[in-house]
């Protein structure tokens, strides 16, 4: 399996300064980050490390829902994951992590709602991100359509 790489830029102090991270290894884009607008409710254009990983996780958990969906018998017709990560002064100094929400919405043939509930959860526990953030509390909220 490969290795895929981003690269980040970064001038200046951390209250004053700005960077820019560059997606290497798709050549995508490059984009702003800033510890202020890191901190604060409105993004204003930039980009953080807990956005990233929310799409990190979030199309990691739709990938391994999808295969979970299909090896339990399951048609997986449409899935649309959002991942919620939140940051949060730490008691030891800086900041971390306190949690991550997946919710799913899901379209279905074949899995009745504890199958997908089972499924979706198993998702949680196999999906390669959900592991790389092992200690950091993260739930599925699941919804079944249809």
């Amino acid at each position: 399996m490969p290795t895929r790489t981003a690269r980040t830029a970064w001038n200046g102090t951390l209250e004053q300064g700005g960077g820019q991270v560059e997606l290497s290894s798709s050549q995508v884009g490059t984009f702003d980050v800033s510890f202020p607008k890191r901190a604060a409710d409105d993004a204003d254009g930039t980009t953080s490390p807990e956005e990233l990983i929310a799409a990190a996780h979030s199309s990691c958990y739709a990938m391994q829902l999808s295969a979970l969906i299909g090896q339990a018998g399951g048609n997986p017709l449409s899935l649309e994951v959002g991942a919620d990560v939140s940051l949060a002064p730490d008691p030891a100094g800086g900041f971390h992590i306190t949690e991550i929400v997946l919710t799913v919405r899901a379209e279905v043939e074949g899995l009745d709602a504890a199958a997908f509930e089972q499924v979706a959860q198993d998702a949680k526990a196999t999906c390669p991100v959900s592991k790389a953030l092992t200690g950091t509390s993260i739930s599925v909220e699941a919804t079944l359509l249809g």
